[in-house]
């Protein structure tokens, strides 16, 4: 075992933090990238005053329920607003302390090469996309509490302390923190018994009613989770209709892409090509047919080989569970795979490879004692060089979604963002050119259609971007922005009751869409319907009595004046 050495040890925690930094250089001066908006840059919870007590209680959240997230947003707003620097270096610090953890818990448990694992965990370049995205918090600071829990019950299940259950509680306490930062924490009971497996320890009917209150935890979050999935992100519909065998067929591939990752991390994307599932081809059972195969290998080796290498697999496996398709993800759009998603399952293959290296290079000590200081040296800076080069995709919405595009060039999704990104940038030709090519890709994407048809009437083209809009809501008649727009549309050819009827939709569909009332107002004085007009806006006013916009069209709707200068109000901008 790696016995603490108090100095040495402060020099091994140290160099753990320099790596991090240096490797992450590229990131801390990144800027805000897609889902960013959501979470930090547009989300009114971090600057309501009711916005913490929002966060908590209610289901205001953009995204998913994610509480401590929004919570450590909510502060880091307030303490340095929008600088997107700040989010990314306590994403860099978390991911260090993730490293230092995790070294402390493999020496807790005699791992052989505890810090070599540790090092390779926080260098690795398939972290890059939760450490370097803002958005991906919930990763580095679910892994984080993850990690408490787990260190706090090996402390109370080895009774070397007075009072060990005030372990056992930090340890619920810890994985209540961990669920709460994202829900896919809910695998931590299979890892704790694991650690009882790994240590000796026998897992009897106690142990079994210890882990019950954590199994409960989990399995509650985890409904949570999925009731989100599916009616706050709409997980549902014939995208997501996957039968269990092509469930079965994408997991079983989806656990040797992320293990190839590890080994050989090359042309890692931020979005990963969708696969085709066919289940009449006999060629799509292999990946199945060779996991098979590697179980059977570690239980028939299982008596010559340590328990760690059947524990790693295990942990990694049982981690990875909840994100290889069984349960349907947002994301399942548009790819099956994602390097973050095996952020916290990494670390049972990590850990086997660095303790691997660790007793090759003990065989051969006495012939080649420079030999373990130059492998682990030159794995480590190479691993760090690919980590800062892939670090540097993330510096905006430019480079990361022409990256994805050459990595991918069949991504829907990343020629719609760059479009996005282009459009902002006044380069609305470039920006058309990339809709399009992402509906050539996709003809049924909602969300492209919508885009594309904003950018048209923003540039007089009325007609095509009215059949545009029109197009997205047929794909997706819930879609309360495009009801918005194409309203705003229809004001300008002139089509009031038309442009009525889409502004009810909206704010039927999202009552606190505020913008879809203030535009339904405008629409109706243009008919002369003042009393109507001024009820929605009075109700705009209850929701929020500051609005400025909403204060002024009730001055002027009181004054009966229904000006041809009040202008409808755009949801949202591609």
């Amino acid at each position: 075992m790696d016995r603490p050495q108090p100095l040495r040890d402060r020099w091994l925690a140290l160099l753990l933090l320099v790596f991090t930094v240096a490797a992450y250089l590229p990131a801390l001066s990144a800027g805000f990238i897609w889902d960013d908006d959501r979470y930090v840059t547009n989300n009114i919870l971090l600057r309501a005053p009711d916005g913490l007590w929002r966060i908590w209680f209610s289901t205001d959240s953009p995204s998913q329920y994610v509480p401590m997230v929004y919570s450590t947003f909510w502060l880091e707003y307030a303490a340095w607003g929008l600088s997107a620097a700040g989010y990314h270096l306590v994403n860099v610090l978390l991911h260090a302390a993730n490293a230092m953890l995790l070294w402390r818990l493999l020496r807790r448990l005699s791992a052989p090469g505890a810090w070599l694992a540790a090092a390779i965990f926080v260098l690795h370049p398939v972290q890059v996309e939760s450490v370097a995205w803002i958005s991906e918090r919930k990763n580095v600071l679910s892994l984080f509490f993850y990690l408490l829990a787990a260190l706090s019950w090996i402390e109370f299940v080895e009774e070397r302390v007075k009072q060990p259950r005030r372990f056992y509680a930090l340890s619920l306490v810890f994985y209540a923190l961990a669920l709460l930062s994202k829900a896919t924490a809910c695998t931590l009971p299979a890892a704790l018994l694991l650690l009882l497996w790994l240590k000796g320890k026998p897992i009897n009917r106690l142990r079994l009613g210890q882990i019950l209150p954590f199994i409960a935890l989990g399995i509650g979050m985890g409904f949570v989770a999925m009731a989100w999935e599916r009616y706050h992100q709409g997980t549902q519909g014939e995208t997501f209709a996957v039968g269990l065998l092509e469930r079965l067929l994408i997991a079983s591939r989806a656990v040797w892409f992320y293990a190839g990752k590890l080994v050989w991390p090359t042309h890692l994307s931020f979005i990963y090509p969708r696969w085709m599932i066919n289940t009449s081809d006999p060629l799509a059972y292999a990946w199945l047919v060779a996991g098979a195969g590697m179980c059977a290998a570690i239980y028939v080796t299982r008596r010559r080989i340590e328990r760690g290498v059947e524990v790693a697999a295990l942990f990694y496996v049982a981690t990875l569970s909840p994100l290889l398709g069984f349960i349907m993800l947002y994301t399942f759009r548009y790819t099956f795979v994602a390097d973050h998603y095996q952020y916290v399952a990494s670390i049972g293959p990590l850990s086997l490879m660095a303790a691997g290296i660790t007793l090759a290079a003990h065989h051969f000590k006495k012939r080649m004692p420079w030999l373990q200081f130059a492998v682990c040296a030159a794995l480590l800076l190479v691993l760090g060089v690919l980590t800062w080069h892939q670090a540097g995709i993330y510096r905006d919405h430019g480079t990361l979604w022409r990256d994805t595009l050459n990595k991918n060039p069949a991504c829907w999704m990343a020629e719609n963002n760059l479009a996005n990104f282009l459009g902002q940038q006044g380069r609305t030709n470039e920006a058309l050119v990339h809709y399009q090519k992402a509906l050539a890709l996709k003809p049924d994407f909602a969300e492209a259609h919508y885009n594309l048809g904003v950018t048209l009437v923003r540039r007089g083209q009325l007609d095509a971007g009215i059949n545009h809009l029109e197009t997205a809501i047929k794909i997706d008649p819930d879609y309360e922005k495009a009801h918005n727009n194409l309203g705003i549309a229809l004001i300008g050819a002139g089509r009031l009751d038309e442009a009525i009827r889409h502004f009810e939709k909206a704010f039927k569909l999202r009552p606190k869409l505020t913008t879809a009332r203030i535009n339904l107002a405008i629409a109706l004085s243009k008919k002369g319907r003042f009393d109507e007009a001024i009820r929605h806006v009075q109700q705009v006013l209850s929701l929020n009595p500051n609005d400025a916009e909403a204060q002024r069209l009730l001055m002027v709707l009181f004054d009966g004046k229904a000006s041809a200068a009040l202008q409808p109000t755009n949801s949202a901008a591609p």
